[in-house]
């Protein structure tokens, strides 16, 4: 495939796909991340080739040569999105554009081929459409899809790879809080950063998220349920969390997230939190926040609310903060009305219970 040809994706239904009564039955609890559907698309690519070989077919391991070039030099992509059943039995997508964006960036930075945006979007379609019937009824569940690409080609040598494989596959999943959206608190890692000026901080590849265990395993240790890492040059200024962007709300309305300058990963539900903050009426900043001035300004109480936002969780308040030099709590460790009345806009554009000014939905069918 090249220029704008389109690829068409040769279907190989799974010959023995789980039962509907063994789905039902998975589908009571899912969970997050452990169960998955019955099919997969590949994608394959060569240079002078192109990408080649799409198809849907049955969830299989991947067979991989010990010298796979992943294995050694980490080229690797992702991509993280939902599918969202809606009250009339339609199917959602949320924003696929931006995420076949994102993953071109994220290739780019990588030394990768880019996946041309209809050829990811179509394969999502395509997977969605197979494996309907894993989207589970629960208003609260919805189809996780992990798009990724890596470096297949055969060879031991630091070069970019000749060949790649991407992959689409699908995992239904329940409501990521149990017992209802609670709080979390967080642990300003002293030790560790997630990116440096001029690194992968803004690109979706494996390595960020390896690199943030072991810090997400000390914030485990102190108490805390995830890490927020500060910028790599000061150590002074908020980044994000490990795996979502953080948004501060202030006693006159303005809601602020720091900027993205490399460092961050550009998050799709960030983008759309400043956009529908915005729309509500408050003033919004990108802009540096010092975790000496997140402290002063939450126990002044100028600080009123603190979040967190990704495709998982979506929006997440943070109640508790701690640190080598104490803890603190911000709006008395409660939700805070802002970031809640924002979390309800997003999730009812997603399952299509409210308009969508701005054609961020896909609806499938």
């Amino acid at each position: 495939m090249s220029g704008g040809d389109k690829l068409d994706f040769e279907i190989r239904p799974n010959p023995a796909p789980v039962s509907a009564a063994d789905r039902a039955a998975l589908l009571v609890n899912p969970g997050f991340g452990r169960i998955f559907t019955d099919h997969m698309v590949t994608i394959r690519y060569a240079d002078g080739k192109g990408w080649y070989d799409a198809r849907v077919e049955a969830r299989a391991p991947i067979p991989m040569d010990p010298a796979a070039a992943v294995l050694h030099y980490a080229q690797e992509i992702f991509e993280g999105m939902k599918a969202y059943r809606t009250a009339d039995g339609g199917v959602n997508l949320f924003r696929p554009e931006a995420n076949a964006a994102r993953f071109g960036v994220s290739a780019q930075r990588m030394a990768m081929p880019v996946l041309p945006p209809e050829t990811f979007v179509d394969s999502l379609r395509r997977l969605v459409e197979i494996d309907r019937d894993w989207i589970p009824t629960d208003p609260d569940g919805s189809l996780y899809l992990r798009p990724f690409m890596f470096a297949s080609e055969v060879f031991l040598g630091v070069r970019p790879a000749n060949e790649y494989l991407y992959v689409a596959i699908a995992s239904p999943v329940g409501a990521y809080f149990s017992g209802g959206v609670k709080p979390v608190s967080v642990w300003a890692t002293p030790e560790y950063t997630r990116a440096a000026p001029g690194g992968t901080g803004a690109a979706k590849c494996g390595g960020n998220y390896a690199a943030s265990l072991v810090a997400q395993a000390e914030a485990i240790e102190h108490g805390c349920d995830q890490v927020v890492f500060l910028d790599a040059v000061e150590r002074r200024y908020v980044d994000e969390l490990g795996g979502m962007n953080v948004f501060f709300v202030y006693d006159d309305g303005s809601v602020v997230t720091p900027p993205l300058t490399g460092t961050i990963l550009p998050g799709i539900i960030r983008e759309s939190v400043l956009t529908l903050a915005a729309e509500s009426g408050h003033r919004v900043q990108e802009r540096p926040v010092s975790f000496e001035d997140w402290q002063a300004d939450a126990e002044s109480g100028r600080l009123r609310e603190v979040f967190a936002c990704g495709t998982a969780a979506v929006v997440t308040p943070i109640g508790q903060v701690k640190s080598p030099a104490g803890e603190f709590l911000i709006g008395g460790g409660e939700p805070g009305r802002v970031t809640m009345a924002l979390r309800q806009q997003l999730v009812d554009i997603q399952r299509g219970d409210a308009p969508d000014p701005h054609g961020w939905v896909t609806r499938l069918f």
